[in-house]
């Protein structure tokens, strides 16, 4: 039996998490979802460092560009770089208009750019529209 598809969220508004996993739970498809609050944790998750030694592989990464610590921009980078993790795809949340971050994203390989400010159908529509195998 297919446990669902495996998310890592990476955000620290406990807000926008609830908001993310509650539009997930809504998805026809199943998801798996892990959460860490900033982009060194999340580093740490996909390495599977420390606290994380047991963390699952992500099929997919829901990533805010504005984090503490480490922020998304900076967890990008390391993503590209990294042939381990060239293969999973990212989504950025954001609320940022910043033509910047638009640009940092699309030059991000398997990367989508998304507003903070989706509803849930439009959420909806977006994550049955995934094709991911987990």
């Amino acid at each position: 039996m297919n446990p669902g598809i495996e998310v890592l969220l990476v955000d620290d508004s406990p807000a926008d998490l609830d908001l993310t996993r509650e539009g997930l739970s809504r998805s026809r498809q199943q998801f798996q979802v892990s959460a860490v609050a900033d982009g060194a944790e999340a580093i740490c998750f996909l390495r599977r460092q420390g606290k994380y030694a047991q963390a699952p592989e992500p099929d997919l990464i829901l990533l805010d560009l504005n984090l503490p610590r480490k922020d998304g921009r900076e967890v990008l980078s390391e993503l590209k770089n990294d042939p381990q993790f060239t293969r999973i795809p990212v989504v950025i949340f954001t609320t940022s208009q910043a033509t910047s971050d638009v640009n940092v994203a699309m030059r991000t390989a398997r990367t989508a750019l998304s507003v903070s400010r989706e509803t849930f159908p439009s959420m909806r529509r977006r994550c049955n529209s995934w094709r991911i195998s987990g």
